[in-house]
């Protein structure tokens, strides 16, 4: 632990009790976090499967047990559990089954299923235009651990009273299909552990130290998780940075944190306030915009890396020269630094803000790549197969059902398939289970009778020799040669390309399913449904592409960042109405806007610019605009202005410019 400074070595040692570690951007937080299960398994003798560790994404959990890992080997690091919140709780789920009143072979809702089932049911109330509200307040009732009845205990307004109603029909729609959705991994699981102290006793002696990852991200379920995993024993280290909470739209709530303070009053605080990443005068900038909002816990960040170069603040005319001036400024850089276009980041509020500036990096044939584009999983070719082997382990999930029973198609038509739904939930099953009951006869014709039963009949075989052969995978491949689905993708796909790009994507996905197979050691979990439920939790989970290494300017949101460090970032748009965002404006919620400038400026390394422009359309009519507040509460004397008055003597211009033009005859000799 030599290389650690004596606040991350604090934090280390610190495994008596309840610890939060205020960790600032930048400052080393997961080198504590997994040094810490080292030093608690090597120095301590706490049992490696005795650790917890928790945080929010796959890509984070995966980097916390590889760098474990390095420290930790062999037999001593057996059973370490790293995961997400989510992971943790289908690994509950899939444990205790019957504890959840669930049947072992559950399906897992992602947000298309959802979506569907709120349509079928708010279609009948001909609200379907109500979808996303719905759903969003369904969501913030499970965050909030509300059950149907408690929600319409608490409605105040038509709305509440509205989505309360819908809340109930849709659990009692899940509990039907034998399913749970995003939020019920969390749910759950917490709410089991509340009330079951049998399960609650398990698991606190499950875990014996406990190590919470971005902390400042928790919901109130999360935190009623942590509560209960820990019991009164207490040894946990929660760590993050209410600073960095920008997620308040998902349920996150930075208040949490210092909700330890007042449950844990024994708590330890340590800050870790020293940068790794950025210059002094980007940490001046970033202290400086923070200091605005009140705060539980102050902090200072600071840095070894030199005050670096002056924060560029740009005015530009208008969105397109906006965009011509980010993608030039990139361009002119990169020749005369000798960069990697991979170097560069540029940051905005909204997605719409790149579509110009995409424009402008073609015309100057500058690679580039958009985050939070279509996720692997979201391609409708991957999303077929997935409901197949989502039915295939549950027959009861009608989602997975009505997605595929006409793809490829089998000629049974929508009245058909209605007849069927009625018949079902006449009879309280699911629709595959209704395909075989000779009584549905009489509701739909005899030749459809007969197509829905023998694809019924073939899935169940299907299903068989899946989950019961000796190799599932090659009956996976028979399966989707049973249907032809490489027909069926020539035939919808535009071009023959197109299909090829879209049957390399089902390989792929093959060889994911034989790469998660092949990863099993536990025995008790060997078996084909834990793989392809893992796999829909990983399509929950991840929704977004695969990473790309290659050389290209990064585009992407401010929320997207949080997590990500480049040499050289620009945040665009800094206007009000775009950075403070005016929903946050009108509803009095700046607090957050302002995490996120945080957050924007913490990303850079070396040099940081910000732009914004005079004039934007809005409706097609180019309207004035005002600069962001956020660029008043920058410390004026690290910035250098462009586009506006500078105060330079023509001298001091004059002397600029042939500097300029000197670098330029030196680069190009």
């Amino acid at each position: 632990m030599n290389n650690l400074n004596p606040r991350q070595h604090e934090a280390v040692l610190a495994i008596t009790g309840p610890v939060l570690v205020l960790a600032g951007a930048g400052s080393g937080k997961t080198s504590v976090i997994t040094r810490k299960i080292a030093y608690l398994i090597q120095d301590c003798g706490v049992p490696a499967h005795k650790i917890l560790a928790v945080t929010f994404t796959n890509k984070a959990a995966r980097e916390m047990k590889e760098r474990a890992a390095k420290l930790v080997h062999g037999p001593e690091a057996r059973g370490l559990m790293v995961s997400t919140f989510h992971t943790l709780g289908l690994t509950m789920l899939k444990r205790h089954p019957e504890t959840f009143g669930l049947k072992k072979n559950f399906s897992i809702f992602d947000a298309e299923d959802s979506r569907t089932l709120l349509g079928e049911l708010l279609h009948k109330e001909n609200a379907s235009d109500k979808v996303d509200l719905v759903r969003n307040l369904i969501s913030g009732y499970k965050n909030e651990l509300l059950l149907p009845a408690e929600a319409m205990s608490r409605a105040e307004t038509e709305v509440d009273v509205f989505a309360a109603t819908v809340y109930e029909q849709y659990e009692r729609h899940l509990r039907a299909y034998n399913a749970v959705d995003f939020d019920d991994l969390i749910v759950r699981p917490t709410l089991a552990l509340q009330n079951d102290a049998a399960l609650r006793e398990h698991w606190q002696n499950r875990v014996h130290y406990l190590l919470v990852d971005e902390y400042q991200d928790t919901n109130a379920a999360q935190y009623s998780m942590v509560k209960n995993l820990v019991g009164a024993r207490a040894t946990f280290t929660a760590v993050g940075d209410d600073d960095q909470s920008i997620y308040a739209w998902r349920g996150a709530r930075p208040e949490n944190m210092a909700q330890l303070a007042v449950d844990y009053p024994q708590l330890k605080l340590i800050k870790l306030e020293q940068n790794y990443r950025s210059t002094s005068r980007i940490l001046k900038a970033a202290n400086a915009v923070i200091a605005n909002n009140p705060h539980v816990f102050e902090k200072q960040l600071w840095s070894q890396h030199g005050m670096g170069e002056p924060i560029r603040v740009i005015q530009c005319g208008s969105e397109d020269s906006e965009a011509e001036k980010v993608a030039t400024e990139i361009l002119n850089h990169k020749l005369m630094q000798r960069t990697e276009f991979r170097d560069y980041a540029v940051l905005y509020r909204g997605n719409f803000q790149a579509r110009v500036l995409e424009t402008k990096l073609r015309e100057l044939q500058i690679p580039y790549k958009i985050s939070g584009g279509q996720s692997f999983f979201a391609r409708s070719e991957i999303k077929d197969v997935m409901a197949y082997l989502r039915l295939v382990i549950n027959p009861e999930d009608d989602n997975a059902f009505l997605r595929i029973i006409n793809t490829p198609k089998r000629e049974i038509g929508p009245a058909t398939l209605e007849k069927l739904g009625g018949y079902a939930q006449q009879r309280e099953c699911a629709m595959l289970l209704a395909c075989d009951e000779m009584g549905l006869g009489l509701h739909v014709g005899e030749r459809a009778h007969g197509r829905l039963q023998d694809f019924a009949q073939w899935l169940q075989d299907t299903a068989r020799a899946i989950i019961d052969g000796d190799d599932p995978l090659a009956a996976i491949k028979q399966m989707l040669s049973d249907i032809q689905y490489q027909d069926y993708l020539l035939d919808s796909s535009p071009t023959p390309q197109a299909a090829e790009r879209r049957m390399e994507s089902v390989n792929s996905f093959l060889a994911s399913v034989q790469r998660l197979w092949d990863k099993v050691e536990d025995e008790e979990d060997r078996d084909i449904e834990a793989v392809i439920r893992k796999l829909v939790l990983l399509d929950l989970l991840e929704q977004q592409a695969e990473e790309d290494n290659s050389d290209k300017v990064q585009l992407m949101t401010l929320h997207a960042a949080k997590g990500l460090e480049f040499p050289h970032v620009t945040m665009m748009g800094l206007e009000e109405d775009l950075l403070p965002h005016r929903n946050s404006i009108e509803s009095g919620t700046i607090e957050e806007e302002r995490r996120l400038m945080y957050v924007g400026i913490t990303r850079a390394k070396q040099t940081l610019t910000l732009t914004y422009s005079s004039k934007r359309k809005f409706g097609g009519e180019s309207m004035p605009t005002t600069p962001s507040r956020f660029l008043e509460e920058l410390p004026a004397d690290e910035l250098e202005w462009e586009g506006r008055s500078s105060g330079r003597s023509v001298e001091q211009k004059q002397a600029l410019g042939n500097a300029h033009l000197s670098n330029l005859k030196n680069l190009f000799g």
